[in-house]
C-alpha cells in the first residue's frame, strides 16, 4: 500500500490504518535520526572542534598512521616532527582526533 493510496483513501474506510500507518513512518524517520544521523553529526562537531584547539607541542597520528609532534600551525597545514629529526607537513583534515583523545585520558 503507498503512501499516496493511503492519503487519498475514503476516511470511513481505513481512518485509522492511514494514522497507524503515517505514525509508523514517523517512528522510523525520529529513530534514524537519534541513531544515525545526530551521532555522526555530533562526532563530526568534535573533531572540527578538536582540530581547532590543537596547539605546537601536542603528539597525534595521522589517520594514516604517521605518528608526530606537532612543530608549527600554519593556516591549514601542520608541520610535523618525526622520529631521527624528520620533518613533515600534513593537512589537518589528516589529523586523528581518537588517538589523541585516547593518550589524554591516559595522562
Amino acid at each position: 500500500m503507498s503512501l499516496l493510496s493511503i492519503l487519498l483513501m475514503d476516511p470511513a474506510q481505513g481512518a485509522s490504518s492511514s494514522w497507524q500507518t503515517i505514525f509508523m513512518f514517523g517512528s522510523i524517520i525520529v529513530v534514524f535520526y537519534f541513531f544515525m544521523l545526530r551521532p555522526q553529526m555530533k562526532k563530526q562537531k568534535d573533531q572540527r572542534k578538536f582540530k581547532e584547539e590543537v596547539k605546537k607541542g601536542d603528539k597525534i597520528v595521522t589517520l594514516g598512521g604517521i605518528h608526530g609532534k606537532i612543530s608549527e600551525i600554519r593556516e591549514s597545514v601542520f608541520i610535523l616532527d618525526i622520529e631521527n629529526g624528520g620533518k613533515l607537513k600534513i593537512e589537518k583534515s589528516a589529523v586523528s582526533m581518537e588517538y589523541t583523545a585516547a593518550n589524554q585520558k591516559d595522562k
